[in-house]
């Protein structure tokens, strides 16, 4: 095994040059958030510098998060890069070490910082970006970003069957619902009739739907005051549907998850999200070999520029496909797991492939 004092030194290296990474990136994200949401709020006359300011610092977390894997892989390129054009290198290779024991404190770093990720900086981040998004909400109105239909759809399912509620709005943290339109089947599955209404307010175990007009098949419309409709939803979860999964904290997703399912509710998402978490460190080592593959070439071999650039380019080629599996897995083509599992897995086979044959091949 490599010595504690190499190994305390190297392990140094590499945080130091992962954390300049992420702290550049992090900056450069927060700029570029920052100017753009302060053009946005031009025409706003309670949308302050400061205002802005916090807004943007409170998304930012959120996108850094995504962007953790190239900060392994971007700055443990450059730590290997370094220590071969200082010659440590070629010394500590000269003194019996095999790349199987430098690879030891890169991939403990990236184990420690994805079990960090997961456990400490995605649920900060999921809050921060919740809050930000009621601030935007605030800000800019209802749905923020969105144009175009902005409607929320939920589905539920309770004791009276199915229903689809087609809302134009979510407010009141999730206790209420603009110009709904309601959807209802019986036990059976059959549409049973449909219900239009000004506002709905989430009551314990009932929606209560005012100024309703009941349209059912073979029977003509009519108005009523008031229409109770049986739900198993709280208000946590109704607000839940206008939030991607990413913005619900790592701890609170397995319980969030169940009742989104006791609910009848799609938890695809959240099941997905859960699983990509947990893959996150071994995909975070996967980064590693990676870039131990493509920046253990001495300099005086030249051809460094290339190296750099094939590392790039497998890191981003690892990312379109992760991203790509996992749409596969969100439209449930493929199962949770093996869409949040397969890129990190098939990364670290190919790293440890290439590895290899350059070491003992």
């Amino acid at each position: 095994m490599i010595g504690l004092t190499l190994g305390r030194y190297l392990s140094g290296r590499f945080f130091g040059m992962i954390a300049m990474v992420f702290l550049t990136i992090f900056g450069l994200v927060y700029v570029i958030d920052f100017v753009e949401t302060l053009r946005r709020a031009g025409d706003k006359p309670n949308a302050t510098v400061g205002f802005v300011a916090f807004l943007a610092l409170l998304r930012t977390p959120a996108v850094t998060e995504q962007v953790l894997p190239f900060c392994v892989l971007f700055g443990t390129m450059a730590a290997f890069l370094n220590l071969s054009r200082r010659l440590e290198l070629i010394v500590a290779r000269a003194a019996g070490i095999s790349v199987w024991q430098f690879l030891v404190p890169p991939a403990g770093i990236a184990l420690v910082l994805g079990i960090a990720s997961v456990a400490l900086l995605n649920p900060m981040s999921a809050e921060m970006k919740q809050r930000a998004d009621v601030i935007e909400n605030q800000l800019f109105g209802e749905n923020g970003r969105k144009e175009g239909d902005t409607s929320v759809w939920i589905r539920q399912k309770s004791v009276d069957g199915q229903a689809i509620l087609r809302a134009e709005a979510i407010t009141n943290g999730g206790n209420a619902l603009k110009t709904v339109t309601a959807y209802l089947y019986d036990p059976s599955g059959r549409f049973a009739e449909r219900v239009d209404a000004d506002s709905a307010k989430l009551l314990p175990g009932v929606w209560q739907f005012q100024n309703a007009r009941i349209s059912a098949p073979g029977e003509d419309a009519h108005d009523v005051g008031h229409y109770m409709l049986a739900t198993s939803l709280t208000s946590g979860q109704v607000a839940q549907t206008i939030a991607s999964p990413d913005s619900v904290p790592f701890w609170d997703l397995p319980a969030f998850r169940e009742q989104i399912e006791t609910a009848g509710l799609d938890s695809t998402g959240y099941r997905l999200q859960y699983q990509m978490l947990l893959a996150r460190p071994l995909l975070l080592i996967a980064m590693v070999l990676l870039a131990a593959a493509f920046s253990l070439r001495f300099f005086r071999f030249g051809g460094i520029g290339k190296m750099v650039g094939g590392g790039v380019a497998a890191g981003f080629m690892l990312y379109l496909a992760t991203k790509f599996v996992g749409d596969l897995g969100g439209a449930g083509l493929l199962s949770a797991p093996v869409a949040a599992w397969s890129p990190a897995v098939v990364a670290s086979m190919l790293g440890t492939l290439a590895l290899l044959h350059q070491e003992d091949g």
